[in-house]
């Protein structure tokens, strides 16, 4: 789950310099990376976007990480992550509407229907709950992060740190 999600007092009043920096630096690395990067329509979290309150009712942002936690049973969860982020973030707008989603499941392979099936009655929720109380128990909040004896590596720009302390123990690649 997103972060506005997972805790939404972390973009309250006294903080939203954090949720205006984000706003600033998801756009950046886009370009850095040489990726689209356009505000989603409709935003997968239902939000204001002045005073960045969480909506009650979020009809996106479930049923995407439920079908991210499904994709991920099928071994394809970070294809699903890239080719929807970037059907989300790539400039498509309703992207929750027509064929977008199962065209971009189809392209890895998955089926959309037997997707969104798996999920009506499926323990996915559960799996995103445990997840979160794992990244709770490791002392962090963001994502990503990857723990490893007990020492927390956050953020993809502390992958090649995480690399290198693998190394350090002998694992190689």
């Amino acid at each position: 789950m997103p972060l506005a999600i997972r805790r939404a007092d972390f973009f309250n009043p006294e903080n939203l310099k954090r949720a205006k920096y984000i706003r600033i630096d998801w756009l950046r690395r886009a370009e850095f990376l040489g990726m689209a990067g356009v505000w989603p329509d409709p935003d997968p979290i239902v939000q204001d976007m002045e005073t960045f309150h969480i909506a009650e009712d979020q009809p996106y942002i479930y049923e995407l990480t439920k079908l991210g936690v499904e994709a991920e049973r099928q071994c394809k969860g970070v294809e699903f992550a890239k080719e929807v982020s970037h059907l989300i973030f790539g400039g498509t707008r309703n992207w929750n509407e027509g064929t977008h989603m199962a065209d971009a499941c189809e392209a890895l392979g998955l089926d959309f229907i037997q997707m969104r099936t798996a999920i009506e009655d499926g323990d996915h929720l559960e799996v995103i709950q445990a997840n979160q109380q794992a990244l709770d128990d490791s002392g962090h909040w963001g994502v990503p992060s990857f723990l490893l004896n007990d020492e927390v590596f956050f953020g993809q720009d502390r992958v090649a740190t995480l690399r290198w302390r693998l190394e350090q123990l002998g694992l190689k690649k």
